[in-house]
């Protein structure tokens, strides 16, 4: 087709995509046609750039029921129960609208999770801001953490884990990423895939507006200087009447009234039609005059590409569509047939009496556009010897900085804005490895983290995404969970820069390596590339959210010293290493070099035999070495659990610098009564081992340092964002 005969407005297609379209429908589409393809082929919807490389993740295990492909992924946690849960980003909004932008992210995610027939039982996020300095900094961590907060208390949904992490990259693009954990009936889980023919389509929950309209092509664009612009494209969520569409559905999913069941996600109403008769095999007729409306006068365009919250669409059986009005009705929300399912492989789409859209599903999903895109990989940075990086003149100075600093200090000026407590199932909140919550009416209980260093993916992205399934999976170990899957969100710049492709890859094939290696699969996701604001891209961010079973609650650990005379044991190999690490930022101002190696060998030896020691009562607790490395560990054990320590070892052979904040991988510290029977039987699994100390007091005391009181340490750690916050 030659230019002279497009549309001036290619809704976000590229020429060649566009000209595609056209030759699928045999004709120029439409108005609300062409909306129908950029949404589907946007890269928020259609993973354009990422298909190919998402195939290589591992997806499967014996307890893995439901891998990506669904609304969301599940496990089976035995008993005749599933764990469902998925992560999803909504950052684009988030920074145009904080408070709206969070709050419909959690909302979205939230139905995912009980599209499948689960009931939320968890929320956690894992969110990312610019500098400090940043003039926007506060607005948006205020309205987000609201947002969030705002939404989950709400639904009576703990939010009970996740990070705050801050970095210039994020200036001009945030990330917001949330996570929902469900629990559902094995014999339960529902899907989007409408088989049949001649099958009721019905709407239910909030009406449509206006709101959201080409939310999905937006997030799939970078910005320019003009992102308020538009603030239009952002959805507007109502928490009160999810919680009405969350009891709802799950009232109608108690009978068998649904074959098929899709949330009105991104692109709303084309999605969601699209994706159920592409799953089902069949084609699917609406009426627009049938679905409810907040607003008048809206075109075919807007209410098929509209994103309002709050909505499902389902395919029900023959005779059922009564029993749902009734249910719905009672829970005082709009439920109407807007349709049925076809066997013309078309979505069709009429209003007053007239064909607004016909469009083929079949090429129009299996035609989506997927590219090879070129890619570069990022030369491997140097690997740089402790002894390069200067000595703390003030080991006590350094502790009390680093703990104070905005990359270190507590968060509990955001998660005390959560309720992670409603519902009381909750074991463990935000503020240790992982958070632990029963699983209602056994003795078992799931444990979930998120995790990522954007700083090793930026360095070396293979490594990076080994580290990112890595660090998850040991934090789960280290409350004394078996980890048994995981969700990412892939966050990442404009993917049709070679450098930036080059990140996204490396760190798939790191994080596919280390899944293999942990058997830790992969059962869902999200993809959220352009986060890049005029050409400057954020960190790589793929954040991991890991799950984990425990059979038994009462043999899981937190991260507190809280038992006097307890040894301290320093589990995993120690060399020091400080390429990349907070402490060569705090000396030097730079975080340069190779990040430090994961081997997964190694990793999957320590995490088995954490666990084992937990689950034979050996450990009273336990905390992972990251950020910071061992101090910093130390010091957040003495905090979290209101006691000291005296640590009387240290290897010589290590820089002191290396020894206290280097961030080895694979390394756990430990508080266990028994030293001598936990350091043979740590030699006996082949883990490293040392004795550093033992826990009691009201002090760290360090080699050759004046003791420093956890009074110091708590006024560190837990003053820079209250005092950040209030500046405002």
């Amino acid at each position: 087709m030659s230019a002279q005969s497009r549309p001036n407005d290619l809704m976000g297609l590229s020429p060649a995509e566009y000209d595609l379209a056209c030759s699928i429908m045999g004709r120029a589409p439409n108005r609300a046609e062409l909306g129908i393809f950029a949404v589907m082929w946007s890269e928020h919807c259609s993973y354009k750039s990422t298909r190919r490389w998402l195939k290589t993740l591992p997806t499967s295990a014996p307890w893995v029921l439901q891998g990506p492909g669904e609304n969301a992924g599940a496990i089976d946690i035995g008993d005749g129960l599933a764990c469902v849960f998925k992560i999803e980003s909504h950052n684009h909004p988030s920074f145009i609208e904080p408070y709206q932008g969070a709050a419909t992210g959690v909302g979205g995610i939230m139905r995912d999770v009980f599209t499948m027939g689960a009931r939320p039982i968890a929320n956690l996020n894992a969110l990312r801001f610019g500098a400090p300095d940043n003039p926007k900094t506060r607005h948006l961590i205020a309205g987000v953490v609201a947002g969030i907060g705002g939404y989950g208390n709400c639904m009576g949904v703990p939010t009970v884990g996740g990070e705050v992490n801050f970095d210039p990259s994020y200036n001009g693009n945030i990330l917001v990423n949330a996570m929902t954990v469900g629990i559902a009936r094995t014999d339960r889980i529902f899907k989007a895939g409408a088989g049949g023919v001649g099958l009721p389509v019905m709407y239910v929950g909030a009406k449509t507006g206006r709101d959201g309209i080409h939310g999905a092509t937006m997030a799939s664009a970078e910005f320019g200087e003009d992102a308020q612009v538009q603030r239009p494209t952002v959805q507007v969520g109502d928490p009160f009447t999810q919680k009405l569409l969350l009891e709802a559905c799950l009232e109608l999913m108690a009978t068998d009234a649904i074959i098929a069941i899709q949330d009105m996600g991104a692109a709303g109403l084309t999605s969601s039609s699209v994706e159920m008769a592409a799953k089902g095999g069949v084609g699917i007729e609406i009426d627009l005059d049938r679905v409810p409306q907040r607003e008048t006068g809206m075109t075919a365009y807007e209410i098929m590409l509209s994103e309002s919250q709050e909505r499902m669409l389902m395919v029900l059986k023959p005779g059922r569509e009564d029993a749902a009005r009734r249910i719905f009705a009672k829970w005082e929300l709009s439920a109407a047939v807007i349709g049925e399912t076809t066997n013309t492989g078309r979505l069709v789409v009429r209003q007053h009496g007239q064909v607004a859209a016909e469009v083929p599903v079949e090429p129009l999903v299996d035609q989506a556009p997927s590219y090879d895109r070129p890619r570069v990989e990022r030369p491997k940075p140097a690997v740089i010897a402790a002894s390069d990086v200067p000595a703390p003149e003030d080991l006590r100075a350094t502790l009390l900085a680093l703990l104070g600093s905005p990359d270190l200090c507590s968060r509990r000026w955001v998660w005390e804005q959560y309720d992670s407590m409603v519902g009381a199932d909750t074991l463990a909140g935000p503020g240790g490895d992982a958070a632990l919550v029963r699983v209602h009416g056994t003795r078992k209980a799931l444990a979930m983290t998120t995790d990522c260093t954007p700083r090793y993916v930026a360095a070396d992205p293979f490594e990076g995404g080994r580290q990112a399934v890595a660090e998850a999976w040991r934090n789960l170990s280290a409350v004394g969970a078996r980890p048994l899957a995981l969700t990412n969100n892939l966050n990442f710049g404009n993917p049709e820069r070679p450098e930036i492709m080059g990140e996204l890859v490396g760190a798939l094939n790191g994080m596919a390596e280390a899944s293999r290696a942990l058997d830790f699969p992969v059962i869902s996701g999200n993809v959220s590339l352009y986060n890049e604001t005029s050409g400057t891209a954020i960190l790589p961010t793929p954040v991991i959210g890991g799950v984990g079973l425990v059979e038994d609650y009462a043999r899981t650990v937190g991260n507190g010293l809280r038992r006097e005379g307890d040894a301290l044991v320093l589990l995993g190999a120690t060399q020091g290493w400080l390429g990349c690490s907070l402490f060569q930022r705090h000396a030097t101002g730079r975080t340069t070099g190779a990040p430090p190696p994961v081997d997964l060998a190694a990793e999957r030896r320590a995490g088995e035999f954490v666990r084992n020691r937990i689950a034979a009562g050996e450990i009273s607790a336990c905390h992972d070495l990251s950020d910071g490395g061992l101090l910093v560990a130390l010091a957040e054990m003495a905090l979290a659990g209101g006691l000291g320590a005296r640590i009387e070892a240290m290897d010589g052979a290590i820089p002191a610098q290396g020894w206290w904040f280097g961030e080895d991988q694979g390394r756990y510290l430990v508080a266990t009564s028994a030293p001598d029977t936990f350091m043979a039987a740590a030699k006996a699994a082949g883990v490293p081992a040392q004795k550093l100390g033992q826990a009691g007091g009201a002090s760290l005391t360090l080699p050759g340092t004046k003791p420093i009181s956890l009074t110091d340490l708590r006024s560190a750690h837990e003053g820079w964002f209250p005092a950040y916050m209030a500046a405002r």
